[in-house]
């Protein structure tokens, strides 16, 4: 099957194809077979694009995606908050069927935001039935995602480890890739989402890190925080040689900038979280430390239950805020802000899309138009109000495109949004979703009120 889109401006984020104007994607099947002018429509069904931008599909490298029925509950906690009410409260109160109602729905979601692709971190899954609800929800909405297998922090039960101390289950992951997720080259796929050593014990890290390598997957782990488990843990690490690209560090305020130099050397890649990390107390993002070695950025949302599932947003927001503490700093070192900008909207627009894809191992699939890719593609429409007039593309996709102007969104040559709508009927999702939500909070507050009157 043959898809033509034409008379497009193509925002490639290839390096070789650039901007194309009046621009045309050829897809076959679930790939690029060309990008150019002119190119052969004969047998494809053939899209006129006039008045839009065509990008690559965008890359939330890391999300929460059970939260999606927590939605607004935790926006004005902090990160301690966070954790007691969460962690130790509402996750807790999670069936398989409300992490799949989640899953799914959030996954919907981030395909009617223009994301084609999902680090879902998933850490509320303290059964195999949960984690494969999470699976499920994730291959029903089709998106392409990569599912960070990861586990529960509720507080230990008398005689309990505490999950500091907890290995991540080996039974697991050899199970998921003997069942669920056994293709590599599936639109889901399996990574691991550790603890690392700043939420485990070194012990547990090394195990845990030593699991990844072994079986090949990108491990996912958060950096920062509030106090280390294991203070000197990540000397250790270095010191085995576990590090390199295939280690995926989230957020990390909490690391140096000698340790930062030296993880972005080995290929280390960072998912940060600009809006919520503000939000919740983790401090600045890290983003300007991370490019001044450089390394990898990506960008992810982390909490829906905090903030919107919007990556044109998150990307806004982590551009601004370094461009901000950029300009904050050459007005105390030098006296003036910069005589340009520090960082160009091309390099914000590259976060959420090839190094998204790059956070993820998943660069040679995804992250840019560029023929033998996967066809992760997302029409936007320039024409509308907010657009409009476009004198700059790339700047234009950055600095003004929401989800209004999500038009169609194509994940390996398969059309999931068009004309502004889901192609999925999400009625009756959305009412489970509510009521997910509601019975879930509903528990906490009388579990709480039950412990109060103990």
């Amino acid at each position: 099957m043959r898809t033509l889109l034409i008379n497009a401006t193509v925002v490639t984020m290839d390096s070789e194809l650039g901007e194309l104007s009046g621009g045309q994607v050829l897809v076959e099947d679930d790939c690029i077979l060309a990008v150019g002018h002119d190119l052969p429509s004969a047998g494809a069904e053939v899209i006129d694009c006039r008045g839009g931008i065509l990008i690559p599909g965008l890359v939330n490298a890391h999300m929460h995606t059970w939260q999606t029925a927590l939605r607004g509950v935790a926006a004005n906690w902090t990160l301690l908050e966070y954790f007691g009410h969460v962690h130790r409260g509402l996750a807790t109160l999670f069936t398989p069927d409300d992490i799949y109602i989640a899953t799914r729905m959030g996954a919907l979601n981030q395909l009617n935001c223009g994301t084609t692709t999902l680090g879902d971190w998933c850490h509320n899954n303290p059964t195999p039935e949960h984690t494969d609800a999470a699976v499920r929800g994730l291959k029903e909405s089709g998106i392409r995602a990569l599912f960070f297998h990861g586990s529960p922090k509720p507080d230990p039960k008398p005689g309990q480890p505490h999950f500091s101390e907890v290995p991540h289950p080996r039974s697991e992951v050899e199970r998921l890739l003997k069942g669920e997720l056994d293709d590599p080259d599936a639109r889901v796929t399996l990574g691991m989402a550790i603890l690392g050593p700043h939420y485990s014990t070194l012990d547990v890290s090394l195990q845990d890190f030593a699991l990844a390598k072994e079986f090949g997957l990108v491990a996912s782990m958060h950096q920062g925080g509030g106090k280390a488990v294991s203070p000197g843990g990540w000397d250790t690490i270095e010191k085995q040689g576990l590090l390199g690209p295939d280690i995926n560090i989230v957020h990390g305020q909490s690391l140096d900038d000698g340790q930062l130099a030296r993880f972005c050397a080995q290929g280390v890649t960072f998912s940060i979280a600009p809006e919520n990390e503000m939000t919740q107390g983790h401090g600045f993002p890290i983003t300007g430390h991370v490019r001044r070695h450089g390394g990898v950025v990506s960008l992810g949302v982390d909490l829906e239950s905090v903030i919107s599932g919007d990556m044109f947003t998150v990307a806004r927001m982590a551009l601004g805020m370094q461009r901000s503490l950029d300009n904050d700093a050459s007005r105390r070192e030098q006296g003036s802000i910069p005589d340009t900008s520090t960082i160009r909207t091309r390099e914000a627009l590259a976060w959420i899309t090839l190094d998204g894809a790059r956070a993820l191992g998943l660069e040679a699939r995804i992250g840019s138009l560029t023929p033998g890719k996967q066809a992760d593609i997302v029409l936007l429409n320039s024409g509308l109000l907010n657009m409009q007039p476009v004198s700059d593309p790339i700047s234009t996709v950055v600095m003004q495109a929401s989800l209004a102007n999500v038009d169609s969104v194509m994940v390996a040559g398969e059309f999931h949004k068009r004309h502004g709508r889901l192609l999925a009927d999400v009625e009756d999702g959305i009412s489970q979703l509510d009521a997910s939500g509601r019975r879930i909070y509903a528990e906490l507050q009388l579990r709480h009120q039950e412990e109060s009157s103990q």
